[in-house]
């Protein structure tokens, strides 16, 4: 995977993350520093740890299916990207302005399990795992502490685009694999 594929991975992968932080940006309203550092750090922890995980599950079986490695990344990014793009129509309900411990740690949970899929990917691309997330992290930092600011300033038009485009971008990625994969690219 190329670094520029990297990098469209963890925006895309970051999405979610970003869509959550303009919500929590909308119901705060007067977005401070400290408010886009908790939210950034609990995203960005996340997102960096949960391929972490999926790429030691990913490893165990690796043998098993490495023949079908590039279908199995492709059908992966493709059911995430799927249901972004499915989530991203839907209407969104009204966001807590609670910045608590529980409940960012819910919502960082729920926005990354797309990445722990993405990181059983990892694994078969045999990936160097500490800079992917390490790019992961930093990445959906970015986007969460602008996320929160952005949804303090303009509200709630942009949530739902986010998703959109990470979708698009997790399927496009997941196709590129599934082509090289078959040695068409």
């Amino acid at each position: 995977m190329s670094i520029l594929d990297l990098i469209l991975l963890a925006a895309g992968l970051s999405m979610d993350a970003f869509a959550v932080s303009i919500c929590k940006g909308l119901s705060l309203r007067n977005v401070k520093w400290h408010h886009m550092m908790i939210v950034g750090l609990w995203f960005g922890i996340f997102q960096a740890l949960m391929p972490s995980i999926g790429y030691v599950l990913g490893s165990l079986f690796i043998d098993l299916i490495d023949a079908y490695d590039h279908w199995i990344t492709f059908i992966l990014l493709s059911a995430i990207g799927l249901n972004m793009i499915k989530e991203s129509r839907e209407a969104s309900g009204s966001c807590s302005p609670s910045l608590k411990p529980y409940t960012m740690l819910m919502l960082a949970i729920a926005t990354s399990i797309d990445a722990l899929a993405v990181g059983v990917t990892f694994a078969f691309m045999n990936i160097q795992l500490i800079p992917s997330v390490t790019i992961i992290g930093v990445t959906t930092f970015l986007f969460s502490a602008v996320g929160i600011k952005a949804g303090g300033l303009f509200g709630n038009h942009y949530k739902s685009k986010a998703e959109l485009v990470g979708g698009i971008v997790l399927i496009l990625i997941g196709v590129k694999i599934l082509l090289q994969g078959l040695g068409i690219i």
